[in-house]
C-alpha cells in the first residue's frame, strides 16, 4: 500500500521520526513501518530487538503517549511496525506541534496551532471569554435578532421581552464566570472591529484591461446584521437587476438569486476564521468571487459538500445564533440550497474550492449581464448618443419614469436611507448626464423639488430594458 494519511515508510529508525508519530497522534492515527523504503521495497532492519525496546521508551519519554511497537517478518526480513492511535489531547514534540496531512507531516504554528488546540479541547475560537462588559452590547442588534427569530419561528413570541442578559445567557454567549464570549461581541457588539480588526466584509469592483480596482466598499458593524448591509450595497452599486415584464407587470430580478446570495454570505460570515483576513467579495465583468479565511473542516471535501453531509460549524456559537435567527439551517444543507436556487434560475452552478488558506465561491455572471459591458470596461456598453454611465445611475434611471418624484419618494424607490450618499452617487450624476430633470429648475436643494426622466433619460431607460 502506498503512503497516505495513515501510512508512512522509513528505511531505518531515526529519533526525528518521533515528529511523525506526534503528527499521527494529532490527526487520525496511523502506522509507521521501519525497514521499508518509500517505493515499498522491503530492506529490513538489523537491530530489531534493540529497537523494540528503544522506540517505545523514547515515545513515552518524549511524547507522553504509548504506542504498540511490533516485530513483523516481510520477505524474510525484520520490519518494525509502530501503531499510533489518535489522541484526544494535543501532543507536543519538544514544544512543537506536528500533524499528519495527506502523506505529509506539517508543523503547526500561529493561528493554525491555536485552532488545533481549541478543537482538541472541544472548543471553538468564538467561545473564548473576553474582558469586555455587557455595556458594549448593542440593544438594537439584540432586538433585530429577536424579531428575526420570532418571524422564522425559531423563538417564541414572548422572547421579544427578554433582557439583553437573558438573550446572551440563552444563546450561551456568557460563560460560567459571567464573561462575554468572543461570539457575543462579534454578533451584538456596538463596535466589534475595535476588538477584532478582521471582522469586516470588503467588496471591490474590478475592471479595465488589467482588472484594476475601480471602487470598493467596506462593511463594518456586528456580523449579525452584516448580511443585510452587504446585500443592500450590492443591490444599489454592484449587481444588476435585469428588467422584464410579465403581462403588464414590471419585474426586476437580481442577477444572483437573492436567497442563494444570502446563503453564501451567511456561510462566509459564520465559517470565517476571525483571527485571519477579512471577507473579500470581488465583482468582475464576467464573474463574482466570495472568499473567507479558513478551509474546510477536517474530513470534509468539496465533493462531500455536493452530497448530503453533516454540519461542521467552525464557530459553534455564531452558527447557533444564525440558526436561531432563521438565517441558516443546522443540517449542512447550505450548499445544496444554493445549487437548487441557481438551477431554478437556469444559471450555471457556482464553483467551490479551497484556495489560499480559505474557501472561495466563484459565480459566473449571465451572458445578458456580461454583454452590458464592453470588453474589459467597467461601464455598460451603450450607443454613442448616450454619455458614459455608471451602475448607480443605471439603477436609478431604470426605476424612474415620466412622473415627478420627491427625494423621499426616490429614496424609497431605491430602498436607500442615506440622502447624502444617494445625492452624490445616484441623483447628481444622473442630472449631470442629462438623464434626470428638475421640476423647479436651478434649485436642486429646494425642499419641494421633484425629479423625473428627461427625453434622453427615457431613451436610455428603453435601451437598458432592451439590453437586459
Amino acid at each position: 500500500m502506498a503512503e497516505n494519511q495513515n501510512i508512512e515508510y522509513k528505511e531505518s529508525w531515526r529519533d526525528e521520526y518521533l515528529k511523525w508519530i506526534c503528527g499521527f497522534a494529532n490527526a487520525q492515527g496511523g502506522r509507521i513501518y521501519i525497514g521499508i523504503a518509500d517505493n515499498q521495497q522491503v530492506v529490513g532492519v538489523s537491530n530489531s530487538h534493540r529497537l523494540l525496546e528503544d522506540i517505545p521508551n523514547k515515545i513515552v519519554t518524549t511524547l507522553g503517549i504509548v504506542c504498540d511497537v511490533n516485530l513483523l517478518e516481510r520477505e524474510g526480513k525484520d520490519v518494525i511496525e509502530i501503531v499510533v492511535e489518535p489522541s484526544n489531547m494535543p501532543i507536543a514534540y519538544k514544544g512543537e506541534y506536528h500533524i499528519r496531512s495527506g502523506a505529509t507531516k506539517q508543523q503547526l504554528r500561529g493561528v493554525a496551532l491555536q485552532q488545533f488546540i481549541l478543537k482538541k479541547m472541544g472548543l471553538s475560537w468564538d467561545e473564548i471569554p473576553t474582558e469586555v462588559g455587557i455595556d458594549k452590547i448593542d440593544r438594537i442588534a439584540i432586538e433585530y435578532f429577536l424579531r428575526k427569530g420570532i418571524f422564522h419561528k425559531r423563538l417564541s413570541p414572548e422572547a421579544i421581552n427578554y433582557t439583553t442578559e437573558e438573550v446572551l445567557q440563552n444563546l450561551q454567549l456568557i460563560n460560567d464566570e459571567g464573561k462575554l464570549k468572543n461570539a457575543a461581541l462579534l454578533l451584538f457588539g456596538n463596535d466589534p472591529q475595535r476588538h477584532f480588526v478582521s471582522a469586516i466584509f470588503r467588496i471591490g469592483r474590478f475592471g479595465g484591461e488589467n482588472n484594476d480596482l475601480l471602487s470598493q466598499d467596506t462593511i463594518e458593524g456586528n456580523i449579525l446584521q452584516m448580511g443585510d448591509k452587504v446585500v443592500e450595497v450590492l443591490k444599489n452599486k454592484y449587481l444588476i437587476s435585469p428588467i422584464h415584464y410579465e403581462g403588464m407587470v414590471r419585474v426586476e430580478t437580481l442577477e444572483i438569486p437573492e436567497d442563494a446570495l444570502r446563503e453564501l454570505l451567511y456561510n462566509a460570515i459564520c465559517h470565517k476564521e476571525y483571527t485571519g483576513a477579512h471577507i473579500q467579495m470581488r465583482v468582475y465583468n464576467d464573474r463574482i468571487t466570495i472568499w473567507n479565511q479558513g478551509g474546510l473542516p477536517f474530513g470534509v471535501t468539496i465533493d462531500s459538500l455536493m452530497e448530503q453531509h453533516s454540519s461542521h460549524p467552525r464557530n459553534k456559537n455564531i452558527a447557533n445564533t444564525f440558526f436561531k435567527a432563521g438565517f441558516i439551517e443546522a443540517w449542512g444543507r447550505g450548499i445544496g440550497k444554493v445549487n437548487d436556487e441557481f438551477r431554478k434560475a437556469n444559471l450555471p452552478l457556482p464553483k467551490y474550492e479551497e484556495r489560499e488558506g480559505g474557501f472561495m465561491v466563484t459565480i459566473q455572471r449571465s451572458e445578458n449581464v456580461r454583454n452590458m459591458f464592453s470588453g474589459p470596461s467597467s461601464t455598460p456598453q451603450v450607443p454613442p448618443e448616450y454619455p458614459p454611465s455608471t451602475l448607480q445611475v443605471d439603477n436609478l434611471v431604470s426605476r424612474m419614469g415620466t412622473e415627478y418624484l420627491s427625494i423621499t419618494e426616490l429614496l424609497n424607490l431605491m430602498g436607500l436611507r442615506d440622502r447624502k450618499y444617494f445625492r452624490a452617487n445616484f441623483l447628481t450624476p444622473a442630472i449631470e448626464k442629462g438623464f434626470v430633470e428638475l421640476e423647479i429648475p436651478g434649485q436642486i436643494r429646494n425642499p419641494k423639488q421633484r425629479y423625473r426622466l428627461t427625453g434622453l433619460g427615457l431613451g436610455y431607460h428603453g435601451f437598458m430594458k432592451g439590453a437586459k
